[in-house]
């Protein structure tokens, strides 16, 4: 089991790796003897998330790119192949998620607006078709490249608005659209690329982010584990799918959320 977990050698990209998760992810990954490329547009949080891996035993490097300009997705690949030659796994973990403040976006479906909903494509979904697309020839070298998309329960399920009541949070129908186009076009890939790239999807639940009591409360009692996820819940998830530990294994939906799409 340990010689099908260790990724020594191997090199693996995270989009939005100085994020929540794609730190956690960057963590879990590094542990197991990777090298990282973290690609995140804050330069600062890269700069933090590069420094609390100080302990890793790979390189590290980090690419301050916006995935939502094609050209600067483009010129990820030569920047990669300068700074680790190739890479072995790619994880699709940024994503367009927005904010109250944002125009157009946490607000009733009338007030959806069409900028917001391609802005959301655009990061969510036309940036992992086009980062697969780009970095398919490093990923075929070996045989045995690996794609990780990584989706929403919302990408699965359709939203109960009574957990938002009261507060200033909301469910914009881009994101989950966005989310669950990214869960087909796993399936899509995973057969178009095979055999010599594996592409599986992880699909979380809600992430514990200092909500309103009254959210967490109404969240926290419709999941069966009852709690919110933490980053660290993610760990095993990449792990086990970037690795040999699941090298027979594609076209896949791995859904970490607490039981809460098992009702």
């Amino acid at each position: 089991m340990a010689d099908l977990g260790n990724m020594t050698g191997r090199v693996a990209l995270i989009t939005g790796g100085a994020g929540h998760i794609g730190r956690a992810m960057a963590a879990a990954l590094a542990e197991a003897g990777a090298d990282l490329c973290l690609v995140d547009r804050n330069g600062e949080a890269l700069a933090s998330a590069r420094a609390e891996l100080h302990w890793a035993a790979g390189n590290v490097s980090t690419h301050q790119i916006d995935l939502e300009r094609e050209d600067e997705r483009e010129g990820l690949v030569a920047a990669v192949r300068e700074s680790h030659g190739r890479i072995a796994v790619l994880v699709n973990n940024a994503g367009f998620v927005g904010d109250s403040q944002l125009g157009g976006w946490v607000t009733d479906f009338a007030g959806q607006s069409m900028e917001t909903w391609r802005r959301a494509m655009e990061v969510n979904l036309a940036a992992p078709f086009h980062l697969a697309q780009l970095f398919a020839p490093m990923l075929e070298q070996n045989g045995r490249g690996v794609i990780i998309n990584l989706a929403s329960i919302y990408g699965l399920l359709g939203p109960d608005m009574r957990l938002y009541e009261g507060t200033k949070m909301g469910n914009p129908a881009a994101y989950a659209a966005s989310k669950g186009g990214l869960v087909q076009l796993t399936r899509w890939l995973s057969t178009t690329l095979a055999p010599r790239i594996r592409v599986n999807c992880i699909t979380p639940g809600g992430l514990e982010r200092g909500q309103p009591e009254s959210f967490r409360s109404r969240y926290v009692e419709r999941t069966p584990l009852g709690r919110m996820g933490r980053e660290e819940d993610f760990k095993g998830a990449v792990h086990f799918l970037a690795s040999d530990l699941s090298a027979w294994m594609t076209g896949q939906n791995i859904v970490v959320d607490g039981g809460w799409s098992a009702w």
